[in-house]
């Protein structure tokens, strides 16, 4: 297997142009994907980065580190890769389908870690290629978080992999149990704590460029916003978070919070104000 060290984040206008740079790609079948390995060596949690998620997520200070927020470190890897000749299809237009998290141990402010990225496994899907990204991050070479990233390539004809099946219940009744906001300018504010500043998130003149009426929000905020309401009121020591990304959150928004809960866990989804339409589904265990 390939392993690449990165050692410096590329800037922004870097970044977005490693990604235009991409759109040439037009792989035919591709059977699995070259093996490789991104590694970020060092990375030291930064309490006030931590503090600046938290608060613009709705997470308490008792939640301390979120079983959520160590996938902002792994983003740097993520970019790399999708922009990057050993990813196969271009980067402008992937489809963040699926995240599955695993957190074996709490993670702490001034933590120094590795973290670390392989390219997966391939999946059919009625729209297109599911690629997946298996994410790490260790403490003193033991694993403390990890989590998988399905990636999804709209409009791919000859796909590899078995069907791609939903690992989420979805027959148990909901029952809506919160309300909340999200801002106008939630994209642009979630990019600066993220890194994540894709021209659809920031505003609607840039994401009418990408076939968007207006900004959607990150789904990964989405995500983290439903999770603030459900976790409990001590810091998880262990825990499993699955979400599928449904339809998009149209920046100014209202959604709705739809539970059942169990004394280890609960099935959710986020739905627009009405209740019908749903954005994020998932699954919490711990």
């Amino acid at each position: 297997m390939k392993t690449i060290e990165i050692t410096e984040t590329p800037s922004l206008a870097a970044t977005f142009f490693r990604a235009l740079g991409t759109g040439a790609k037009q792989p035919g079948l591709i059977k699995s994907l070259p093996k490789v390995e991104l590694v970020l060596p060092e990375v030291v949690l930064d309490a006030e980065h931590i503090a600046r998620y938290a608060a613009l997520c709705g997470f308490k200070p008792s939640d301390g580190v979120p079983l959520i927020y160590p996938q902002l470190l792994t983003f740097p890897l993520v970019t790399a890769y999708v922009s990057s000749a050993d990813c196969p299809w271009p980067a402008m237009g992937t489809v963040h389908l699926t995240n599955a998290i695993d957190q074996h141990q709490p993670l702490h402010a001034d933590d120094r870690v590795r973290v670390e990225l392989e390219a997966g496994d391939l999946f059919a899907h009625d729209k297109g290629q599911v690629f997946t990204l298996k994410l790490r991050i260790l403490r003193e070479d033991t694993l403390v978080w990890s989590a998988t990233q399905s990636l999804l390539r709209v409009g791919v004809k000859q796909t590899s992999g078995a069907p791609y099946v939903s690992q989420i219940a979805s027959d148990l009744p909901l029952s809506c149990q919160a309300e909340f906001a999200a801002r106008a300018d939630l994209g642009r504010r979630y990019g600066e704590v993220s890194g994540d500043r894709n021209p659809i998130h920031l505003s609607a003149l840039s994401a009418r460029l990408f076939g968007f009426k207006r900004a959607i929000a990150h789904g990964m905020w989405t995500n983290a916003r439903a999770l603030s309401f459900l976790l409990p009121t001590q810091q998880l020591k262990q825990a499993t978070l699955n979400v599928e990304f449904k339809t998009p959150l149209f920046l100014p928004g209202r959604a709705t919070l739809w539970t059942t809960r169990s004394p280890d866990g609960a099935l959710f989804e986020v739905r627009d104000a009405k209740g019908q339409r749903p954005h994020v589904r998932g699954q919490l265990s711990y």
